[in-house]
């Protein structure tokens, strides 16, 4: 393998809700050492399952609104009504100062954004289930789903999904194992230019 150049740049995984990016996104990161992960930040309650400053920075309404004031976040949206993300600037620093590329886990509309801010330093990646049906089958597995939250995010999902063409490469998440393989191609093919 010919050497990875990590610091300064960028992959950016996005995916409507349910599509497996964070799943993609997890394995690469157990897979390359030349990889970290940018924690968002967010007003969302933490799931059971989730810790601060591992999964999320997770902020009160009024302090999320702080770091959009204080010019703290290189990207952010209202995802959700009154739910807000957002990538924070202390993140970046933080990774490439350890000479790694940080791998983004994020919405459609904030890859959009950090494309356009990190333009050729950045890899954006879109993952896309094999169907709107495979879809709300993995959304209702979740669990975590009330069916006004479902409704949500099969009609944010079905918008979300018009925009893959945007993206420098596509993968379409069917079998998670040649999802795996494709994504970590993807990334060396892009590290090593």
């Amino acid at each position: 393998m010919a050497k990875i150049i990590g610091r300064g740049r960028v992959i950016i995984i996005t995916a409507p809700s349910g599509a497996g990016k964070t799943t993609i996104v997890r394995h690469l990161l157990t897979k390359f050492d030349f990889l970290d992960f940018s924690v968002s930040a967010t007003n969302r309650a933490a799931r059971s399952h989730e810790i601060d400053g591992v999964d999320y920075y997770f902020y009160n309404t009024d302090g999320f609104h702080d770091l959009i004031n204080n010019k703290k976040l290189i990207e952010w949206e209202e995802v959700y009504e009154d739910q807000f993300y957002g990538t924070l600037k202390r993140e970046i620093k933080r990774i490439w100062r350890k000479n790694r590329a940080i791998v983004f886990d994020v919405d459609v509309k904030g890859a959009t954004t950090l494309k356009e801010r990190f333009g050729e330093d950045a890899l954006a990646i879109f993952i896309k289930p094999p169907s709107i049906e495979e879809l709300l089958i993995r959304l209702k597995n979740r669990k975590t789903e009330t069916p006004k939250s479902l409704a949500k995010r099969i009609k944010r999902a079905k918008k979300e999904l018009t925009f893959e063409n945007n993206f420098d490469k596509i993968i379409v998440n069917d079998v998670l194992e040649t999802a795996f393989e494709d994504a970590e191609k993807m990334v060396v093919e892009f590290l090593e230019n």
